[in-house]
C-alpha cells in the first residue's frame, strides 16, 4: 500500500512509512512527535481506508490517503484514491442510513403493516395551553414500497380534521417509522 501525501501545492505518493516521515518532517511548522510517528504508523498499519487529515497549526491541516499509484501521474489519472478491493470492502460496511434509504425506495408491491409514531399537538382546557403529545397510528396499507406505505400513511394523518396541522410527523427514515411487509396476500387472508 502506497501513500499520497499533500500539504499546499507539495504532494508525493511514497511506498514506505520512512519515506511518508521525511517527506512530513519537510513541512515548515510541523514538529514530528514520538506522538504523531506512533499514531500515523497505526493509521498506516490499520484496514482504515478513509483518507486522515492532521493538524499542523491552527486551520492549517495536511492530507494522506491510502492508495495503489505508484505516482503522482497515476494517482492522478485513477480518479480512485483507493483499490477496487478497498472500495469493494467499503461497500459491506453497515451504514444504517444508507441502509433505510435503499429499502425505503425498493418496489416490492402489497400489503404493509405500518407505524408513525409522531408529535400531535393537542389542547389542554386546564391548562389553556397546546402540549405535543406522542402518538402512534398503525394501519394495514396497500403500497407500492415502504416509501410508499409512509406516505398513505402520512396523508392519511394530515388529511384528519381532528389532527392539528402543527403536528410533527417524523422522518420515514428514522425510527419512528416502522413497517413490515405483510406480502401480496388478498385482504380477506390477511389477519386483520
Amino acid at each position: 500500500m502506497n501513500l499520497y501525501i499533500r500539504f499546499f501545492d507539495d504532494e508525493r505518493v511514497v511506498t514506505s512509512i520512512d519515506d511518508a516521515l521525511a517527506f512530513i518532517a519537510s513541512f515548515q511548522g510541523f514538529n514530528l512527535t514520538p506522538e504523531f510517528e506512533a499514531d500515523f504508523r497505526k493509521y498506516v498499519d490499520s484496514d482504515v481506508v478513509y483518507p486522515k487529515r492532521y493538524k499542523v497549526r491552527p486551520r492549517i491541516y495536511f492530507i494522506v490517503i491510502k492508495t495503489t499509484a505508484t505516482s503522482i501521474d497515476e494517482f492522478k489519472a485513477n480518479g480512485k484514491h483507493q483499490s477496487d478491493a478497498q472500495v469493494e470492502d467499503r461497500e459491506h460496511v453497515f451504514r444504517p442510513k444508507d441502509l433505510v434509504s435503499r429499502r425505503l425506495n425498493d418496489e416490492m408491491p402489497g400489503w404493509y403493516e405500518g407505524t408513525i409514531n409522531f408529535k400531535r399537538i393537542v389542547y389542554f382546557p386546564e391548562t389553556d395551553r397546546y402540549d405535543y403529545v406522542d402518538t402512534s397510528f398503525s394501519a394495514l396499507t396497500k403500497a407500492w414500497s415502504p416509501m410508499d406505505c409512509y406516505n398513505r400513511l402520512a396523508n392519511y394523518i394530515r388529511s384528519r380534521e381532528d389532527i392539528d396541522q402543527r403536528s410533527q410527523l417524523p422522518s420515514p427514515k428514522g425510527k419512528n417509522f416502522i413497517y413490515e411487509y405483510i406480502g401480496l396476500k388478498p385482504l380477506n387472508e390477511l389477519n386483520v
